[in-house]
């Protein structure tokens, strides 16, 4: 099923999601859901509170079902180490049309459980490293407007609230 993708002042969207503590069938079927919801809105990343859910799950898979051994499940995840910094052009499923520069980690460790609840940990650097942070931000209530400055981010919110007024957003 595909899931619509749940845009910016939606409240969900700013609001910490609920930890998982239930590994079961009906889990397996709402990650199977996110990715196809993922793919169809040809993202990289999705967290659930992108499609109206609040639970700690994300998806990536940055090759863009390339290779399929890169999809990644996180459930629960924190960023436990980040080194560097790269500044780079970053988007949202949550605020289509709008791309800044976003100061981010170049690498990242994060700790996460899988489909079945076992704990792993996965370092990376580049654009996975990036997904693993815009995706934990999600889960934290947090989007990727909250890295850029005041004056970027208010700009961007008058533009939604203008096409919110016309009906188009």
């Amino acid at each position: 099923m595909i899931y619509p993708i749940v845009k910016f002042g939606n409240p969900v969207l700013e609001k910490p999601a609920e930890k998982v503590t239930v590994f079961d069938e009906e889990l397996k079927k709402l990650i199977d859901d996110m990715f196809e919801s993922m793919y169809a809105a040809r993202g990289v990343g999705l967290a659930a509170p992108q499609i109206g859910i609040s639970r700690r799950i994300a998806v990536v898979d940055v090759t863009f079902k390339e290779d399929p051994d890169a999809k990644l499940v996180l459930i629960n995840p924190e960023i436990i180490h980040k080194e560097g910094r790269h500044s780079q052009s970053e988007g949202c499923l949550s605020i289509p049309d709008f791309r800044e520069n976003v100061s981010r980690a170049k690498v990242a460790t994060i700790r996460a459980q899988d489909l079945t609840g076992k704990v792993f940990e996965k370092t990376a650097d580049d654009l996975l490293a990036r997904a693993f942070q815009h995706e934990t931000d999600h889960l934290n209530g947090k989007l990727y407007i909250s890295h850029i400055s005041a004056l970027k981010r208010d700009l961007i919110k008058r533009k939604i609230r203008k096409l919110v007024k016309a009906g188009e957003w």
